[in-house]
């Protein structure tokens, strides 16, 4: 008699487990354009739980050589850093450009280029050498010229801050032919030539702002200091380095837009910003004795530029960025404007669509997940936002919006998560990623959909439009081999992964309670390349931790027919 076990009707309809993934588990490869779409979208050249840097950057370049759709390349370089807000991917994607398209290259290198940083993440990584070159081509060249030409006084004097490379290393080695005096005399400027180099050119060719910037820098007091920098409309970094004193900082916090003032709380804290300065001194030691006092007035300008309900709709803010900031927030931080920040989240909670229905959300809390979100990074920029804390932030706005849902934490065992989905988000979010720690099993938060794991479970009688796992995907526990004990029947069967497994399972239940289609979106925190489910008419495999996935979760369980490549393919050039 034939073994039912192995020979059950549903292991038909399964695909089998194509690849190994980094953890040793059984997974499914993604497409090349797919892996890059998820790589551009969440790879920061950072290093994550089960891949080093350099793996990222062999594993980028091998996708690359198997894409032979440079319109791709490019839809996908501005797909990534106008959506996904990334940096360091975008700027890659141009390099390669310059190599194969120079025609494309041009076409999107200021949208990808936006700002100074981009600018000079690309001129580092073409003189690295790691995209073929270790210099500007002419193509390229004409490129960094046409930016510094057309770039306005501000956007300039924004991207002279920071160094290896510096501005001025590209204006030195781009070689600009500047379009007038007035940049002429800017060019000099910034390259710090002694001014009788910029003939024709004088220092009265000077744009006014940049004037009073040295006349800021030259200012003997901080009184001084202050009445000019009221008037100075300028990046706050170009201010800081010259301030003389917190009365000076004070100033420049009031010049600092909400996004600022959100990524740079500790740097005020550090320069005494959000006290009022002793005014009782020692004769003797001249030295301030009195204790500081909150200055209330100045903290409750902060916290009532981070909460602007008006702002952060009029911005399509998601929490994501409140989180980041609250996390790395000081302690010594004023609890108002922490406050501020939780309020910010909770507004922000209103820009995250609805979905069609309640769904159940696999909450991957496994201990890879503890990894940095950004990767470790040997010279700073390491953030404090876990993989965890990233995934436990989705769960928590997809439950805010959509109460009737369902949270499942898992690692190697699945948890019941006790929360209300009327507290705050943030709090949530901390109470959810506080759960697991070992293991990885992306089958768990289906089995309990399915009855297979948790007595008091009832979620088999419920209806849901579908299933939202949000993971590093690198499920180990089973090797993909059919198991016939009592924990795992059923678990992985004919070679395919557990998720899927419990996926068509999940899918019959549901057609029972009349979701004729219900979908599986899989939201994958680091760009390793695998998942744990093929792509497919009924599952979406998505990369990404910014903003911009919550939208295209939402239309892809509307069954809007875009999918997470041709989001990437829809973008206008």
């Amino acid at each position: 008699m034939a073994n039912k076990p192995l020979f059950q009707s549903i292991t038909s309809v399964l695909p089998r487990a194509t690849v190994v993934n980094e953890a040793g588990g059984p997974a499914y490869k993604l497409s090349a354009k797919h892996a890059l779409a998820q790589m551009a979208a969440t790879g920061t050249f950072g290093n994550v739980y089960y891949a080093s840097a350099q793996n990222q950057l062999d594993a980028m370049r091998k996708l690359i050589d198997e894409i032979d759709d440079k319109e791709f390349l490019a839809k996908l370089a501005v797909y990534s850093r106008e959506r996904a807000y990334m940096k360091d991917m975008p700027a890659a994607l141009l390099v390669v450009l310059s190599t194969r398209d120079t025609k494309l290259m041009h076409q999107i290198f200021d949208r990808v280029a936006d700002n100074g940083r981009v600018l000079r993440t690309v001129f580092q990584m073409t003189r690295s050498g790691q995209f073929g070159r270790k210099g500007l081509s002419s193509s390229l060249q004409r490129a960094f010229q046409r930016w510094l030409n057309d770039a306005s006084v501000g956007k300039l004097l924004s991207s002279s801050i920071g160094n290896d490379p510096s501005l001025r290393d590209i204006l030195r080695m781009a070689r600009p032919t500047p379009k007038d005096d007035a940049r002429r005399a800017l060019f000099g400027w910034l390259t710090d030539k002694p001014v009788e180099k910029w003939a024709p050119a004088t220092a009265e060719h000077l744009p006014s702002t940049v004037q009073s910037l040295v006349a800021y820098r030259a200012a003997d007091t901080a009184e001084a200091q202050t009445l000019i920098a009221g008037d100075l409309q300028v990046r706050w970094d170009l201010l800081a380095d010259a301030a003389k004193g917190p009365l000076v900082w004070k100033a420049i916090a009031r010049q600092m837009g909400p996004q600022a003032l959100r990524m740079n709380l500790n740097t005020l804290l550090r320069h005494d910003v959000f006290s009022v300065a002793p005014t009782l001194r020692d004769g003797n030691a001249g030295k301030n004795v009195g204790h500081a006092v909150p200055d209330r007035q100045l903290i409750d300008y902060v916290a009532g530029q981070l909460a602007d309900r008006e702002a952060i709709a009029r911005s399509r803010q998601f929490p994501y960025q409140f989180l980041a900031a609250y996390m790395n927030a000081s302690d010594e931080v004023p609890s108002k404007i922490k406050t501020a920040l939780h309020d910010a989240a909770e507004i922000a909670c209103g820009n995250v669509p609805t979905l069609p229905g309640p769904v159940i959300i696999g909450l991957d809390t496994s201990g890879s997940m503890g990894c940095v979100v950004t990767g470790n990074r040997s010279r700073g920029g390491t953030s404090k936002m876990r993989c965890v804390d990233v995934a436990a932030l989705f769960a928590a706005a997809i439950l805010r919006r959509n109460p009737d849902s369902v949270v499942i934490p898992f690692d190697t065992q699945a948890y019941k998560a006790k929360v209300d989905p009327s507290d705050t988000i943030l709090s949530l979010s901390a109470r959810l990623s506080k759960y697991g720690g070992g293991g990885t099993d992306c089958s768990l938060p289906f089995r309990c959909a399915n009855e297979w794991y948790g007595a008091n479970t009832r979620y088999a009688k419920q209806a849901f439009a579908g299933i939202v796992l949000v993971s590093d995907n690198e499920s180990w526990i089973t090797s993909g081999r059919p198991h016939f004990n009592s924990r795992y029947s059923g678990y992985a069967q004919s070679g395919s992964t557990g998720v899927m497994t419990q996926w068509e399972k999940f899918k019959k239940t549901q057609r029972g309670h009349g979701i004729v289609d219900p979908k599986l979106v899989c939201i994958d925190i680091q760009p390793y390349g695998t998942s744990q489910a093929p792509e497919r008419d009924d599952i979406l495999n998505i990369g990404g931790f910014s903003d911009a996935v919550f939208n295209v979760v939402s239309s892809f369980l509307e069954n809007d027919a875009s999918r997470f490549v041709r989001e990437v393919e829809s973008v206008e050039l």
